[in-house]
């Protein structure tokens, strides 16, 4: 088996520092315009990063006499690219049958809905995922006193609300009536 020149370590070790630096840079935006696409190809870059680490553990070995670490490195960079493989087509794959949106996000979308002016509760919420973005389905409880014409304003408001805040790309809203006082003092819902 031949052996392998320094240059060769040097070039993986430039690999992985810039693999390593691009990894970072481009999860943080990423995360920042929350894209899963660029969650993926960041990961990718994370993935050379990793075998360019291993390649450069069986170079050491290579050149400190012991060539069979070559292929052992082979191998392990072969079952980390099947591996970021696998986990990226079962996401993708989840995200082509309408999964819903993790409870961080519904839980945002919640609080969103019931701090818009008029929205006494919120229930019913139901949401799927349409690539990066959110479609979502919410019953909102407004006075039972109120015009429809109000109802329907305050529903307009919240939808609106959710849109600008979230990665929404549309809200179907209901509204249901509930009455302010019930016996006790209570709220008491009057409709579905």
């Amino acid at each position: 088996m031949q052996r392998v020149h320094i240059a060769a370590l040097c070039v993986a070790i430039g690999a992985l520092i810039a693999k390593e630096l691009l990894f970072r840079y481009m999860l943080a935006m990423a995360t920042r315009v929350k894209s899963s696409m660029l969650v993926a190809n960041a990961w990718h870059a994370r993935s050379d990063a990793a075998s360019s680490l291993v390649v450069g553990v069986g170079i050491v070995g290579n050149l400190a006499g012991y060539p069979i670490l070559d292929p052992i490195a082979a191998l392990i960079v072969g079952l980390l690219v099947f591996k970021m493989g696998w986990q990226f087509g079962w996401d993708a794959l989840h995200d082509l049958m309408d999964r819903s949106a993790d409870e961080h996000e519904v839980t945002a979308v919640r609080q969103t809905l019931l701090a818009t002016p008029g929205v006494i509760g919120v229930h019913d919420l139901r949401t799927r995922k349409m690539g990066d973005m959110i479609v979502a389905d919410v019953h909102i409880e407004v006075d039972a006193a109120i015009s429809v014409e109000a109802g329907h304003q305050i529903a307009v408001a919240a939808r609106q609300q959710v849109l600008t805040r979230h990665r929404v790309l549309n809200v179907m809203t209901h509204v249901d009536p509930r009455k302010l006082s019930g016996v006790d003092g209570t709220a008491v819902q009057t409709g579905v």
